[in-house]
This record gives C-alpha cells, structure tokens and sequence, in this order.
C-alpha cells in the first residue's frame, strides 16, 4: 500500500513508522523541521533509553511539494492532524480526491468528518480513533508511553468496507477493533479524551490533583455525565476500543459512588495516559490560536444545544479555556485556583437554573 500521511506529529509518526516496518511505502507530511530530522535519520523511536529509527520513509513539508499531486499513486491518504486544522489539509489534498484514493481521518474529537465534508464533495471517507498514548520527544522522534491500546476504524457511510483497512493495520502490529458507526465510535473516545483534559488545562493541575480534589472530581463526573446523556439523545451508545471497556467505564462513572470511581479513574485514566500532561494543557502551554476543547467539550455544548440537552459544566469549561486560548480571559486567573474553575461551573448552572 502507498501511503500518505498529512498533519504528522505523534500520532502520524507512530503510524507511519509502523506501516513503513510493515512494508508498506510511506509519506509523510509536516513542518519543515520535522521533515529535515526525518530525512535525515527517518522516524525515531524512543524506548527504556534507548533510540531506535525507522528509515525508509519519504518527508515532505506540503502535498504540493516534490510533485506528490501529478505523480504519486497513493492508494490512501491518513489524516492526523488537530480537529482544527482539517479544512486546510481537506483543501490541500483535494486533487487527490478527486482521483478516488479514500481518506482516513485518524483524530480525537467529534466534527472532523463533517469538517472534511463541507469542502470535498465526493470523498470515500473513513474514520479512525486512537487509544496508545505517545508523544513527542523531539522533532522526529517519538516515545510511547504505555502498550495498552490500538485503533478503532469504521466507515462512514453505507457499503463501505474496512476489511482491507483493518488487516493493514493488524499486520502494522496493530489491535484493532472494527466498529459499525462512526459517531458511536468517536463519541467513544471523546469520552475518554474529556477525563482530566480540560480541567487540568485550566487549572494548571496534574490529572490525579484534580481526581484528587472532591469539587473537581465531581465537575469532571458532572461533565461526562453531560456527554453521555448527549449520546443517548442522539441515539448512540459507547463501544469498545482496544484497551478500554468504554461501556463499561460509562456505566460506572454515572452509577458507582465516588469511593468507588476513585480508583477506576487513578487506574483507567491517569495510568493510561503514562504520566502526560493532557492535549488541551499542551496547546495552551504552546499558546496556539485553536484548541481542540472546540471539538471535546466544545461538540458536547454544540449537539446539546440541538438536541435540548442541558449541559452546564461542558459549558462552562468550554467558556473558560475557549477564553483563555482567545485571550479573553486570563490563565493566571485559574491556574492552580480549582475555586475559580467551581465559581464560573456554579454561576452556569445558576443562569440556566439548574442549581
């Protein structure tokens, strides 16, 4: 298979690099210092230590580049950047579309399909999730964390086939988990991604300090409370992912008592994450313009509106850090201040008189 991979960060160098050990041909596109390191060594990998690399893998900074658009025959292109950013790659890549190769979007957050729908018309569109944490180490170098975890794949619409898909990526090394509904699937992990990412974004916080904090593990309760309750309005229900029993998980954030979820989310979620700081705490810290909280607990506010859900605590969390990463609101005025955070969450819930 001739792969091509657009946005490449943590994400797109794990999969590349494992694709490209596969015997699979493989581009990869990112900024320019990414691209010179992995020219330079190929895709590094960072264990125990020790460093290994991956070479055999092209490198280039833009699709229109080194004639990728008038004579690569890629037979799949594999998005994997931030939610945000998908328009422009969409736009980017739009001339290879228009040949029949299938995009795959590989990201967190609800929207992105639609977001690559509102600027290509035809598109053979597949969507896929994540559940291995890894992260950067330097540019071309990656780390992952923890074992556990694989991708989730599905199609996106009717008469589609992830066969072909699935047994790539299995053979990549791969667990894979094929699901039937798309929106089932990344409603699934936006679950997990809003566990301990927008509070502690906020706050400044390690997870496990806000898990340990009473008010603020119930806001992060209360929130994905909220996200379930969207869910089920919009008739989905969680599924499986390698390494998480999502349903599982679900059932016992909105039934077990706190006694009982204190460990679950020291284990499930912090654990799992291999010590990182959250995605959202990341963005903030490299002062970008665009914040993926727009597609997490920004998507839960955006279906809940349209379904007649209350949803005060993704609201106000969404309010917060959108300010912060607008600049409409200063960080210094929450970070390492949870009674700020609970403030702004109580003064929501009294507007829409829920309290």
């Amino acid at each position: 298979m001739r792969c091509l991979i657009v946005g490449v960060g943590a994400i797109g160098s794990l999969v590349g690099s494992k694709l490209a050990e596969a015997g699979h041909e493989v581009t990869l596109v990112g900024r320019p210092g990414y691209v010179n390191a992995v020219r330079t060594h190929g895709v590094g990998w960072e264990e125990e230590g020790e460093r290994d690399y991956v070479t055999g893998v092209k490198a280039v900074t833009h699709v229109a580049h080194s004639g990728l658009l008038a004579q690569e025959p890629f037979d799949l292109i594999v998005f994997t950047m931030k939610a945000y950013d998908t328009p422009e790659a969409a736009s980017q890549v739009a001339p290879l579309i228009e040949r029949g190769i299938p995009l795959l979007l590989l990201q967190n957050g609800v929207g992105g399909e639609e977001s690559v729908r509102d600027v290509l018309d035809r598109v053979d569109l597949y969507s896929a999730v994540i559940t291995l944490p890894v992260e950067v180490v330097e540019p071309g170098v990656i780390r992952l964390t923890k074992s556990r975890g694989g991708l989730g794949v599905a199609p996106t619409e009717a008469g589609q086939s992830v066969r072909n898909l699935v047994r790539a990526f299995r053979k990549a090394g791969f667990d894979v988990a094929a699901c039937d509904d798309y929106r089932a699937m990344k409603w699934s992990k936006l679950l997990l991604n809003m566990l301990g990412n927008a509070s502690p974004a906020i706050l400044d916080m390690p997870p496990d300090q806000v898990f340990a904090h009473p008010g603020l593990f119930n806001l992060e309760r209360a929130a994905f409370q909220e996200a379930v309750k969207v869910m089920q309005a919009l008739g989905l229900r969680p599924v499986a992912l390698p390494g998480y029993p999502v349903p599982l998980l679900a059932w016992g954030i909105c039934n077990l008592p706190e006694c009982l979820l204190r460990p679950i989310f020291q284990r499930i979620i912090v654990a799992g994450r291999g010590g990182k700081m959250p995605s959202l705490y990341i963005d903030l810290v490299r002062r970008k313009a665009r914040s993926e909280v727009e597609f997490l607990n920004g998507a839960v506010v955006k279906y809940a509106r349209e379904a007649g859900v209350a949803v005060p605590a993704n609201e106000a969390l969404y309010a917060v850090l959108i300010g912060i990463v607008r600049d409409e609101k200063a960080w210094d005025d929450y970070r390492g201040q949870p009674e700020r955070l609970l403030e702004a969450v109580a003064a929501n819930c009294q507007r829409a008189r829920l309290c």
